[in-house]
């Protein structure tokens, strides 16, 4: 359970990161298409972890975190587009593709000890 604790923590703060991202990014870059495209997916890893607490079975638990781990690599994804068309720094896009990346090994493990454990 700690490690789902971290995985809900990361995942808020990697989301509140996110959400300042994109009023950088539509306010001081005039980009919004790419913004909204990482708004919904960045917000969404975090939003689909916390569901999975309250899953109805290990099922549900399970699929949400798989829902998770997806949105995690768009993300990823997204961000790596906005590095390489040098529209977000270097300095900041490694910095939010570390937590990016460290929030999908959480939920790797997470799943992989879920999918594991045979109660």
């Amino acid at each position: 359970m700690k490690e789902q604790n971290v995985l809900l923590d990361k995942s808020l703060f990697f989301a509140v990161r996110i959400v300042k991202l994109y009023h950088y990014l539509c306010k001081d870059k005039k980009e919004t298409v790419i913004a909204k495209q990482l708004l919904r997916s960045g917000t969404s890893i975090g939003a689909n972890a916390n569901e999975a607490v309250y899953g109805l079975s290990k099922a549900d638990f399970v699929a949400k975190l798989h829902i998770s781990l997806k949105e995690t690599a768009e993300t990823e994804y997204w961000l790596r587009i906005l590095v390489m068309s040098e529209i977000l720094n270097k300095t900041e896009g490694d910095s939010l593709l570390s937590d990016c990346l460290e929030i999908k090994r959480i939920l790797i493990s997470t799943l992989n000890s879920a999918k594991n454990n045979k109660e």
